[in-house]
């Protein structure tokens, strides 16, 4: 409880209990540490800082005693992260490297040398921050990048304050690029201190970020996280102390629920425009930092300064994008929007262009992506984009933490971005470009989002996982909540939470319609893929249909198809880059049988309007198909409320002789099942057939009278 009541701006998690039961295994309780320091935010951002520890352990070869550095392996997470994620590495090999290397200039080749240093041959690949830790002589040692530490680094005179703030016990080490020649520098910064009888307990990198340390893997938790507070109290107690926050308040946004309407109808089109050269995946933040952020006097001067931080740079690119628009703005003419918001987008790619082009070397990879990540919208928050809603999410948590960094130090003293240079060293660093050229091919449906109604169950379930297993987000909607819900944790723990959203939707309701499509626009910033499934059916002869059953039954197939359409419509149509509406109508649509007349006839709509679909919007290269299945017995809802005995007794057999009957009458003598509905489904969209519309596709195992002619 004591150590707790010492912390307000960070949180003390350690477990005394845990703890012990870990004692006697180093790396197990650096494990520990690592994940508590990973799971505060205000600490370090996803996938930031590293950890590590020196053990002593026994040489597999000879059986000698040799020193060990346990270290976060490259492109991992320290708040999730396993034994399985790390490098170990002989330090005695590691610190012989100084040897042979042979200058800053040839320091990206010692990175390769990394690997003839290593113990466990099981380890992760070491990365960049590796002679860092190896080169400071401390058994735990925490580099992290909080918030408030990196807001004092990044300050015009952030080494005066670092010297006035810890009296000379927390080193500093102007900024330079992570490396082996960095950990020379930190080693130095060490012994210069030393050599004035001056023990450090950590050293601040300039524009960076933070190295602390300690003999036991508490006394080094204890440590970062005293060290973090200290900058947290320091920055808390001069915040609107000389000036208000960030200049002051610049503009009064509207109300949450009209910030939500605006960013729903807009990111459309911001999609569409920052798509040029491959699809994005958008997110959406309204969070009450971006808003001081964005509605303050202080946003024009910040905003074109980029980031400080080298992780933070990575994923929110050389500088965000502040949109000309009135948070009020009249959006409902998007051409209108697009035209106005054009010009933006267009410096901005030249801006970037010209970035490129002055700081470029002769071995430089090409030019990436012109289009901004980070898109600030005044008044109403935050857009990012990016090739996945993972990374897009976590771009805009970075640039939250570039934002606390810049409140900071414009508290203390005045905020100091990367150099150009600087930044783009680090943009474009060979070793980066390697790490993504490693990275695995996209799948066939990356970057896309589908729509699918009636997707808790049956069919449009099958087709939802088929789309989120080939790279898709996929919008989950029923209008059965309990359903849905259920569905909706099963794709979360199969997909993770950035693949799936769930809505309540009921086809029959353009307003409900509407709320799903707003909620796919700021969930992902758009829809790629509408699939028209939600139905329901019914079996009956003629004389006993009721005007009732007629009215369900085309309010649900014909008429929902019609308003789900019309309303995605509207968003792809925003977005310009064309798109796929899949309608599952039925064999039924073109096959006639007894007792069918409301659910035939229907179906034969849903065909047709498939159809005028096709022509009405392929100048917009929105392709429209159909999957005709039939019999899928299976999952399916369609088997509810009657349509099984109906069917039953219309041919003469028993509800449990149906499946062998409906494979019996078929070509193949195949069952139908919910999967091979969401096979034919991807064949539509998955990428080989982008200049097919207005098609048919028959999934019924061969029914000849199904047979387009």
């Amino acid at each position: 409880m004591q150590a707790t009541s010492r912390f307000n701006h960070v949180h003390y998690l350690w477990d005394e209990a845990k703890a012990n039961s870990l004692a006697g295994d180093e790396v197990a309780l650096f494990l520990y540490r690592s994940n508590l320091l990973g799971a505060d935010l205000r600490l370090t951002n996803y996938g930031g800082g590293n950890t590590s520890v020196k053990i002593r352990d026994k040489d597999p070869l000879t059986g000698n005693p040799v020193e060990v550095m346990w270290i976060k392996g490259s492109g991992g997470d320290i708040g999730t992260l396993k034994k399985s994620g790390c490098a170990a590495l002989y330090m005695d090999r590691l610190l012989a490297l100084e040897k042979v290397y042979r200058g800053i200039q040839y320091e990206d080749e010692m990175v390769a040398l990394f690997n003839h240093c290593i113990f466990d041959l099981e380890s992760k690949a070491p990365s960049i921050d590796t002679p860092l830790h190896g080169f400071l002589p401390f058994k735990h040692i925490d580099h992290l990048h909080p918030d408030a530490a990196i807001a004092i680094a990044a300050a015009e005179d952030g080494r005066r304050i670092t010297e006035d703030l810890f009296k000379g016990e927390i080193g500093w080490a102007e900024w330079q690029r992570p490396g082996f020649d960095l950990g020379l520098k930190l080693r130095a910064c060490l012994d210069e201190n030393r050599a004035k009888g001056i023990q450090l307990k950590g050293i601040m990198l300039g524009s960076h970020g933070l190295f602390t340390w300690g003999e036991t893997s508490y006394e080094s938790y204890v440590n970062t996280l005293e060290v973090v507070e200290t900058c947290a109290r320091y920055l808390s107690a001069h915040y609107g102390k000389t000036r208000p926050v960030f200049g002051g308040i610049k503009i009064t946004g509207p109300d949450k629920t009209q910030r939500e309407k605006q960013a729903a109808a807009l990111a459309p089109v911001l999609r569409g425009l920052c798509s040029s050269e491959r699809p994005m995946i958008g997110h959406f933040t309204d969070d009450e930092r971006v808003l001081e952020f964005v509605n303050s006097f202080d946003l024009d001067k910040l905003a074109p300064l980029g980031t400080s931080c080298p992780d933070h740079f990575l994923r929110t690119k050389i500088s965000p994008l502040v949109l000309r628009l009135d948070p009020a703005e009249d959006l409902g003419d998007a051409v209108a929007v697009k035209e106005k918001l054009l010009p933006s987008y267009e410096e901005y790619r030249k801006l970037y262009k010209a970035y490129y082009d002055q700081c470029k070397h002769p071995d430089s990879p090409a030019m990436r992506d012109p289009n901004p990540v980070v898109l600030l919208y005044p008044g109403v928050g935050m857009f990012t984009f990016a090739k996945d809603k993972t990374t897009a999410r976590l771009a805009s948590e970075y640039y939250i933490n570039a934002i606390n960094v810049m409140k900071g130090a414009e508290a203390v003293s005045s905020y100091t971005a990367l150099p150009r240079q600087e930044a783009f060293n680090i943009e474009y660093w060979l070793l980066e470009e390697a790490k993504l050229q490693r990275l695995p091919k996209p799948k066939a449906l990356s970057g896309k989002i589908a729509l699918i109604t009636g997707s808790a169950g049956g069919i449009g379930k099958a087709i939802a996982k088929k789309f989120a297993s080939e790279g898709a987000c996929v919008v989950l909607n029923d209008i059965h909540e309990e359903r849905l819900a259920e569905a909706h944790g099963e794709f979360v723990s199969a997909f993770g939470k950035d693949a799936v959203r769930a809505t309540v939707l009921n086809v029959m309701d353009a307003s409900s319609i509407q709320e799903a499509f707003d909620r796919a626009c700021l969930a992902f910033g758009g829809v790629d893929i509408i699939v028209n499934n939600a139905g329901i059916s019914l079996s009956k002869p003629l004389t006993e249909h009721t005007e009732e059953d007629w009215d369900k039954i085309y309010d649900i197939l014909v008429k929902g198809q019609f308003l789900v359409s019309k309303a995605g419509v509207t968003v792809l149509k925003k977005q310009a880059m064309g798109g796929d509406i899949i309608n599952i109508v039925s064999k039924n649509a073109v096959v006639s049988g007894p007792n069918n007349a409301a659910y035939g006839s229907a179906k034969s709509a849903q065909g047709h309007l498939t159809r005028l679909l096709a022509a009405e919007l392929g100048p917009d290269k929105i392709r429209v198909n159909m999957v005709n299945p039939d019999a899928v017995i299976a999952g399916s809802n369609i088997w509810a409320g009657g349509w099984a005995e109906g069917r039953a007794k219309a041919y003469g057999v028993t509800v449990e002789e149906l499946p062998a009957y409906y494979a019996k009458r078929t070509l193949l003598n195949e069952i139908i099942l919910p999967e091979d509905i969401a096979n034919a489904a991807f064949a539509f969209v998955g990428g080989l057939l982008n200049k097919s519309t207005g098609n048919a596709l028959n999934v019924d195992g061969g029914v000849a009278m199904g047979f387009y002619r």
